[in-house]
């Protein structure tokens, strides 16, 4: 199969042809590492579209707005990227690059604000013994 994207002079993915135009390609990674996996967030809802473009968006992971999978490198995955390219954005990353969920929870969570530095009796209450 061919490829579906083109990396031009300075290393954006482009798409090979004009009906893969509407989606969003970016390169974040360093050039030593090569991409292998798509980094899908979807940023418009699809309520007022049809069954079958939400259940490809279900097939992709995505359940609400602004959430982000990552999917490695496959026909099958860049397939259904197209089915729904004017609903996500797709971006090529490499393996490090891939969090979790939790990670990604971890990521956005916010700073307490505060530091507990200690306790009146010297120390933390779960390190006395």
């Amino acid at each position: 199969m061919a490829s579906l994207f083109r990396i031009t002079s300075n290393n954006i993915l482009k798409p090979s042809s004009r009906s893969f135009a509407t989606a969003v390609q970016k390169q974040v990674a360093s050039k030593s590492e090569p991409n292998t996996h798509f980094k899908i967030t979807l940023r418009r809802s699809a309520i007022a579209l049809g069954e079958r473009k939400k259940e490809t968006l279900v097939a992709l992971g995505l359940h609400r707005r602004m959430q982000t999978v990552y999917h490695v490198h496959s026909p099958e995955a860049a397939g259904k990227i197209l089915k729904v390219k004017e609903l996500v954005e797709v971006e090529n990353v490499p393996a490090k690059a891939v969090r979790s969920q939790s990670e990604q929870r971890k990521e956005r969570k916010a700073s307490r604000g505060y530091q507990v530095q200690g306790t009146k009796l010297g120390g933390f209450a779960w390190e006395t013994s």
